[in-house]
């Protein structure tokens, strides 16, 4: 009976501790955390387990203690109206000796609080009682709960905390005093940043009150709202203003409102944005109420109106930037001032977004982020103060009108001139750089003292204007003449004034302005010079040379005795010469045969360069037929002397072609019989000397009538392009076209560009077709970039010689881009490789500024010239076309391995590849194997008008839409 009393009770204590278990709900298993002496801080987050709605009391079970007996305690709440959530974490000291620690929650944390509703802080711990013994002390803080848990050498003690918040964002063991010095390490860099941010505000509010402009204003409330914000950051509002527990979340979102306001007024007032569109004030109007609003919101809802004011800042940073970046492109000095600060500011908006996230989680990151924010103010502080001392006396006030036009005159640099009539004096000059070397003595004193410092050609009409507005009695003065300074030289100087009338209608002064105008004179001499003559030689060009041709014919006209001759002198395979030694020797040589021709002539004979390797010669010191027959024979000799290059002698000779002035000819005709007889000279060998004959008109071989047929080609419309499509082999989709000359003569019909684009490289006129293909082609393909899904589509032009050489090629390609409007990057320029190879430094370095500018450069035709891999990396290339050679010959076996070595090359140096030649669906998809970016044949399209190529382009975008 004993027995069986025994077992009803054990049972019954069974019984008893699963119901007890059921009502506190699952079991979880708590790990102690081992605690040693040299344990410092540990982060006892990861062992702590939180236990939610469980009322006012709760129970647990402990770990097993020391001797292995698990136990239950119950907890009660200790507050008014208890959250209902508790925490459990265990401990466990594994040394020999007492141990004394510090468990610390703060009560805010930057890290992970969240962006949109963050968590702003709060007292997190109510009171932490432990499995053995008395409820734990807090210890005096103002920004954390701190509890001091001292224990016993082998203890094992659970602690029930009872949190004040839903959120526990840490929780920390520290030892005692590393926690001490912790605090007052940073207690001091707190000091520190606050003693700054305290001047800097006080700073900039007596820099407002000493100048008037509004940027200084909206600079120091942003400060003030900055020394606010590290304030409530630091902990140190609590020292100067007692805030209730529960207030703390209403300051922090009242400072963040206040920080993304002032910074919206801060860009408002510095940009002086009032200035530049209304639309924009309206728009800040609008933003700084709702600002104002969410100051109030923070009252109520502290979360909300942070995580709005946190996405206000975000916004302000990134509108202000492109702001301040758009202003900057506009020349704005303030904006581009601003540039570096706002830099910081963008940044340190990342920064904090990266901390209330979560993806940086440490200690230092918080008070970094105030430190950051006083070196903004600081920055900002630095530009303004260049605004506030900077400027002169009349930065204070109003000007006067005197005061205006003083300063209107110093800024423009220009002298004062006055002429005082009644006096006969003229003052000239003032604080200005306007003289500088100037007579000015000589220039101050009677009228007729400038005439000899006046160039002769100008003195007598600086008397007659002087005269003429004494006389009349109205008028302006307005004359550019030529004065002699000190060393002799003579400068160009511009008189602008007019005449000051008495009470008797009489001119009693004339007043103005005078300035030195040399450089404009001498920029407009070259700009009349360059137009006019060739730019490498220095000689008249063909159109001054036509012009003195039709001077001729008109005083050959009226004068029996006025009888020249014309001379046509065409440098034989001067082409080859270029092949061997490269365009730039191409060019000494024919500046010295211009030199030579020149120095044959006497004064009243005239030389051009009509083009590439032609010059025109008119005589007119000679008119007798032997005369003119030896100076024909002297031009050739002149030609054939032997010019020094390189250790070596090169020979030139010529085809010279002359023909007598007929009465009643014209330029054309007489040109045009010129050329003939030199293309006759031609045929005939070269080196030769050919006149005229009429029968030359009838049997010519029609290369004169088709250059002047091309030269007359761009007036009639007749030059066009053809668009072959490059093909994206991944898609089949055109990824792009190459633009190709196309000439439809009103006569003869298409004319084939191996015919007429060598002439047009003989004659000069490559550079204007060229031009002509860029233009055109650049107006296409912005006109196709703007159907659907075509922006990135990408046209090639090719480069001639002429075109690379030439120091317009860079201005044309910028005027290009700008006009048109197109991403760079879409224009593709072509060259081959002997181009580049003519002249490999002068090529790299116009080709890197050509990259600079973010043109694309495609290498054509490779395989076929040099090839050098040590150039290939040189040259900034980012497109390679393989040659068509390689893709075609099937009897070739080493075709598909060169093929192979050439892709796999270029990607290594990462070029796109343009395979040309593509004749089989075989070719296609070996090289997709080799993953070759694009091809170009008639496999995939033949070269297409303008017009088709738009067709061709809607339908395929019309497919893709309806897919």
């Amino acid at each position: 009976m004993p027995q069986t009393f025994r077992l009803a009770r054990q049972i019954l204590c069974l019984l008893t501790l699963f119901v007890a278990c059921l009502a506190a709900g699952p079991s979880h298993a708590l790990s102690p955390v081992s605690i040693g002496r040299e344990d410092i801080a540990i982060d006892l987050e990861p062992a702590v387990e939180i236990f939610r709605d469980r009322g006012r009391n709760f129970q647990v079970s402990t770990v097993p203690g020391a001797d292995g007996i698990v136990r239950r305690i119950e907890v009660e709440s200790t507050a008014a109206t208890p959250s209902g959530d508790w925490a459990v974490f265990a401990l466990s000291n594994n040394s020999d000796e007492q141990i004394d620690r510090i468990v610390v929650a703060p009560h805010f944390r930057l890290a992970s609080s969240g962006f949109l509703w963050p968590d702003l802080g709060s007292q997190r711990i109510a009171a932490i009682t432990p499995s053995e013994g008395f409820a734990l002390d807090r210890q005096e803080s103002p920004e954390a709960d701190v509890f001091l848990v001292t224990l016993d050498p082998g203890a094992i003690i659970t602690f029930v905390a009872e949190l004040s918040s839903d959120r526990l964002p840490e929780i920390r063991l520290w030892e005692p005093n590393a926690y001490k010095d912790t605090v007052n390490a940073f207690t001091l860099y707190r000091g520190i940043v606050l003693g700054i941010a305290g001047l800097l505000a006080v700073f900039l509010t007596i820099l407002f009150v000493v100048k008037g402009s509004p940027m200084f204003p909206a600079t120091a409330a942003l400060a003030w709202a900055v020394l606010a914000y590290i304030c409530i950051d630091f902990d140190f509002w609590q020292k100067l203003v007692p805030i209730v527990p529960g207030q703390e979340r209403i300051w922090r979102a009242g400072t963040e409102v206040a920080l993304a306001f002032t910074l919206v007024v801060f860009l408002y007032a510095y940009l002086n944005l009032n200035r530049w569109h209304g639309i924009l004030s309206a728009f800040t109007a609008l933003w700084l109420v709702g600002l104002g609003a969410l100051g109030v919101l923070a009252a109520f809802d502290p979360p909300m109106a942070a995580g709005i004011a946190r996405m206000s800042m975000t916004a302000t940073a990134g509108f202000g930037l492109l702001l301040i970046l758009y202003l900057s492109a506009m020349r704005y000095d303030r904006a581009i001032m601003l540039i570096p600060t706002w830099l910081l500011i963008v940044v340190w908006i990342a920064a904090g977004w990266l901390t209330v996230t979560g993806r940086i989680d440490n200690d230092i990151i918080q008070p970094a982020l105030g430190g950051g924010l006083v070196l903004i103010v600081l920055l900002i502080g630095f530009t303004v103060m260049q605004h506030a001392f900077a400027g002169g006396s009349f930065a204070g006030g109003l000007l006067s009108d005197m005061e205006r036009r003083s300063l209107a005159l110093a800024g423009t640099g220009d002298a004062i001139w006055d002429w005082d009539v009644a006096r006969d004096r003229i003052f000239a000059g003032c604080d200005t750089e306007g003289l500088d070397g100037m007579p000015v003595a000589a220039m101050n004193g009677p009228a007729r003292d400038w005439l000899p410092i006046l160039h002769p050609d100008d003195r007598d009409r600086f008397k007659i204007t002087l005269d003429t507005i004494l006389e009349h009695r109205r008028g302006r003065i307005a004359q550019d003449f030529r004065v002699r300074d000190d060393n002799g030289h003579y400068h160009w100087m511009s008189l602008q004034a007019r005449p000051v009338l008495g009470s008797n209608g009489e001119v009693v002064r004339c007043v103005g302005t005078l300035k030195d105008v040399t450089e404009r004179k001498k920029a407009e001499e070259r700009l009349l010079h360059d137009a006019l003559h060739d730019q490498l030689t220095g000689l008249p060009n063909r159109e001054l040379f036509i012009d003195r041709l039709d001077s001729i014919s008109c005083l050959a006209a009226t004068r029996p005795d006025v009888r020249p001759t014309l001379f046509m002198v065409d440098i034989d395979r001067f082409k080859q010469v270029n092949d061997e030694f490269g365009i730039a020797t191409g060019d000494t040589i024919l500046l010295t045969v211009g030199r030579r021709l020149k120095r044959v002539l006497k004064p009243q004979d005239s030389l051009a360069r009509l083009s590439s390797d032609q010059f025109g010669v008119i005589l007119m010191s000679e008119s007798d037929v032997a005369a003119v027959g030896a100076f024909a024979e002297t031009l050739r000799d002149a030609v054939r002397a032997p010019i020094t290059f390189a250790n070596q002698d090169i020979i030139l000779t010529a085809s010279i072609g002359l023909t007598g002035w007929t009465e009643g000819a014209g330029a054309d005709e007489v040109l045009r019989e010129a050329e003939l007889a030199m293309y006759q000279a031609k045929r005939l060998g070269g080196d030769r000397i050919e006149p005229f004959r009429s029968a030359y008109k009838t049997h010519s071989s029609g290369r004169v009538e088709l250059e002047s047929d091309l030269r007359r080609a761009f007036g009639r419309n007749e030059l066009s392009l053809a668009f072959q499509p490059i093909i994206k082999l991944s898609t089949g989709e055109i990824a792009g076209f190459e633009a190709l000359m196309r000439w439809n003569h009103a006569k003869r019909g298409f004319v084939s560009p191996a015919e007429f684009i060598p002439l047009a490289e003989s004659t000069g006129l490559i550079v204007q077709l060229g031009q002509f293909a860029l233009d055109e082609a650049a107006r296409r393909l912005a006109d196709w970039q703007r159907l659907p899904g075509q922006s990135k589509l990408f046209c090639s032009v090719n480069i001639s010689s002429r075109q690379l050489i030439r120091q317009d090629l860079l201005n044309d390609v910028r005027q290009i881009l700008k006009r048109y409007h197109l991403v760079p990057e879409t224009l593709k320029l072509e060259l081959t490789e002997s181009l580049v190879m003519d002249n490999p430094e002068r090529s790299a370095k116009l080709l890197e500024r050509l990259k600079e500018m973010g043109v694309g450069l495609s290498l054509d035709d490779f395989g076929t010239g040099y090839s050098s891999l040590a150039y290939l990396m040189r040259f900034p290339f980012d497109t390679l076309k393989i040659d068509q050679s390689f893709l075609r010959g099937e009897q070739v076996p080493q075709r598909s391995i060169l093929v192979h070595s050439i892709v796999t090359m270029a990607h290594e140096l990462g070029l796109a590849v343009v395979a040309e030649g593509v004749d089989n669906d075989t070719d296609a998809a070996q090289l997709r194997k080799l993953n070759c970016e694009y091809a170009q044949s008639f496999m995939y399209g033949h070269p297409l008008t303008a017009e088709e190529a738009r067709r061709r382009l809607q339908e395929r975008g019309g497919r893709r839409g309806s897919a």
